[in-house]
């Protein structure tokens, strides 16, 4: 990576540009081929930064931009900076920063999945294992790494005058790696998450809903706070990488917001969900993955009306050039069975991709992603 600087400090430049071609066998009751763009890992360039002060402490930032390849369009809802932005203070016994940044599930959960090399998001992604919701206004504390064992947390200021729990969110986790072994935890508290974690962008309303693209969870957009637990575990023997995941998600007080519930839920609607990942290395270039997701949500107060399961395989295959250059082909299913959060019969709706006009949809994509 080109450094620029002094002999006591560093700019990095870097970034990931993936793309590649879609098939997906039912989008609204029909087949589709399309370009597709940041499908195994999201598009991004980055400057990342350091200055050393003296004593063991050093000045850190980070500035980093997701886009398109496909157009060059901004991500993120428009952001210049939308995937991080932040700067900081690190000391021999860790790292404090201020921007918008990842909560601690990313920080300290994902890992695990990620170690398997299938980076597969749950539906809707509202959990957060696929790194795609950020923090905003955030303050961050990362520790050192204390013979194998890592804590942090979170918290971003609503920002909101007058009231301090408005938009405002936190969040804590730790993570102990020693040699094959891998264990992680982390807690996400977000006051109107609606707005301040999955609308966050600048795109994103003010005051309509920002969770409509997904049938599984839009009909909570109401919801007072968002609670979610996340666990992981995982172990490497050999050539094998398995990670099991579970994660709690729970949109606690819904009808908060009115204007948001038409279907005048209230009480709260959680979602368990459960992950077996493995990751297999043929050779140093050829790498295969799979998973199986599970996921339940349980009903809310209104009858049937989000008593929903969604069962997902995917499988996956690697081949890289070299470090920074490889070529992947997956595919991922989907079946779905209940009722969805708006109440009607739940249909199937792969990450990233338009809704299924039945219970079930396949996708595959062949793709090419470097880095640099």
């Amino acid at each position: 990576m080109p450094m620029f600087g002094h002999a006591q400090s560093s700019v990095t430049l870097y970034g990931v540009i993936d793309a590649g071609l879609i098939y997906v066998n039912n989008i609204n009751g029909a087949h589709e081929y399309a370009a597709q763009a940041g499908w195994f890992q999201g598009n991004r360039w980055g400057l990342s930064g350091v200055e050393d002060l003296g004593g063991g402490y050093q000045a850190v930032f980070r500035l980093e931009s997701g886009f398109t390849v496909l157009t060059g369009a901004l991500g993120q809802g428009g952001a210049m900076f939308g995937r991080q932005a932040y700067v900081g203070i690190a000391s021999p016994n860790g790292t404090v920063t201020v921007g918008r940044q990842y909560d601690s599930i990313v920080d300290y959960v994902e890992p695990a999945r990620a170690n398997t090399g299938l980076l597969i998001n749950h539906p809707a992604e509202f959990d957060n294992l696929g790194n795609d919701y950020r923090l905003n206004n955030a303050v961050k504390f990362a520790s050192a790494d204390l013979h194998g064992f890592k804590f942090g947390g979170v918290f971003s200021l609503g920002g909101v005058a007058g009231s301090f729990q408005q938009n405002r969110a936190y969040s804590v986790g730790a993570s102990y790696n020693q040699g094959p072994l891998f264990v992680g935890l982390a807690y996400l508290d977000a006051r109107d998450p609606n707005f301040s974690y999955y609308g966050n962008n600048p795109s994103s309303s003010t005051t309509g809903s920002n969770m409509s693209v997904y049938r599984i969870f839009s009909g909570y957009a109401s919801a007072g706070s968002l609670n979610t637990f996340a666990a992981t575990t995982g172990y490497t023997l050999g050539s094998l990488n398995v990670a099991a995941t579970y994660t709690n998600v729970r949109f606690k007080g819904l009808g908060a917001i009115a204007s948001l519930n038409p279907l005048e839920y209230q009480g709260t609607a959680a979602f368990n969900t459960a992950e077996l990942a493995l990751g297999y290395a043929l050779t140093p270039s050829l790498k295969l993955g799979a998973s199986y997701q599970y996921i339940h949500g349980a009903p809310v107060q209104n009858g049937d009306a989000g008593k929903v399961t969604y069962h997902e395989a995917d499988v996956s295959i690697d081949y890289f050039f070299s470090k920074r250059t490889d070529v992947y082909a997956m595919v991922m299913a989907q079946q779905a069975c209940g009722q969805d959060s708006t109440g009607k019969t739940a249909t199937a709706q792969l990450w990233g991709l338009s809704p299924a006009s039945t219970s079930r949809q396949i996708g595959s994509v062949v793709g090419l992603r470097h880095k640099f």
